[in-house]
């Protein structure tokens, strides 16, 4: 499924479109708060074309943002180039723009109050903007990011997404985080911005989401099984723990996450992998962490989840 369907199914069941106004930017600018950014990273501000210092910016609702557009105007979208070290966590943090999360190098874990997201090369999150997230990096991240002015388009998710980075989207990536602010209507760089806009919307959405559920019953099972991929508990077993009949726990799966049990928790023992896939450990060591009797099981489940074997999920990363 495209972004731009997947985005279109999205829309709230009364018709309207979550459509931004300057007026409505403006004010999310306002009270936005920012991470610190690494040492030698270019400012999230400046590169939304907000003048501000380089400092620690870390700014909650109560407090107010000084900010002024460029040339009297505020870019549709902008772009940035930030590194990252092993384990660097971002904190909890967000942003009044849109934005589309890609590393060139490394795997990103990117967290929210409604899920988890493992995002590796040749791969991209779409984060709504206002929504707060944390980022942990595992491996060195070269991070080029994308920011999105909430009214630069009708469609918008309001969900995060990841969605897969062909050759051509990447290359305007790479393209955008060169480019010098701020640039003029209908130059070759304002065009190259809507194309990658455009080329946004018509990639795939990928299945790397883990929901988080929020019944405290089904944090129990969450917390254990994310420590313990392996954790063999059935279902049944958790009823017992938990003294709920297993048809109430699998109703509460599929109510707030959308998967059943055996879904949910397939759906975290691969993302599991994934991060281990990243760190470079042997394909028999991570089966065995995430609860497969043996290599062939998981790798015929790796496949059948990513379309490739695990020990070629990585192979196609590109470099930059």
């Amino acid at each position: 499924m495209s972004f731009r369907r997947w985005a279109a199914l999205r829309t709230p069941s009364t018709g309207k479109r979550n459509v931004g106004t300057a007026e409505t930017f403006l004010k999310l600018m306002v009270e936005a708060m920012f991470c610190r950014l690494s040492s030698g990273g270019r400012s999230i501000l400046r590169e939304c074309g907000i003048n501000a210092s380089e400092s620690d910016i870390l700014l909650t609702d109560s407090l107010q943002l000084p900010f002024e557009t460029r040339n009297g105007r505020t870019l549709l979208v902008t772009a940035a180039a930030l590194d990252y070290g092993h384990k660097r966590l971002v904190r909890p943090h967000r942003h009044p723009v849109g934005q589309l999360i890609y590393a060139v190098q490394g795997v990103m874990v990117v967290s929210t109050a409604v899920g988890q997201w493992v995002v590796p090369a040749t791969r991209a999150l779409w984060m709504p903007a206002t929504m707060v997230h944390s980022i942990r990096m595992v491996g060195h991240v070269r991070m080029r990011t994308i920011y999105v002015r909430p009214d630069s388009s009708l469609n918008l998710p309001t969900e995060c997404a990841v969605v897969a980075v062909s050759t051509l989207l990447r290359t305007l990536i790479l393209e955008a985080v060169t480019v010098q602010l701020p640039y003029a209507d209908g130059s070759r760089d304002d065009r190259l911005m809507r194309l990658l806009l455009d080329e946004i919307f018509q990639m795939p959405v990928l299945p790397l989401h883990l929901p988080t559920p929020s019944d405290p019953r089904l944090k129990v099972i969450h917390v254990k099984i994310k420590a313990s991929p392996d954790d063999p508990n059935t279902i049944a077993q958790w009823a017992r723990q938990l003294r709920l009949h297993p048809r109430t726990i699998q109703r509460l799966f599929l109510d707030e996450t959308g998967l059943s049990f055996t879904q949910w928790r397939r759906q975290a023992r691969l993302l599991a992998a994934l991060e281990m896939l990243a760190r470079g450990e042997r394909i028999v060591d991570i089966a065995l962490a995430v609860g497969y009797g043996s290599p062939t099981a998981f790798s015929t489940m790796f496949r059948r989840q990513f379309g490739v074997s695990p020990s070629s999920y990585f192979d196609t990363k590109l470099q930059a």
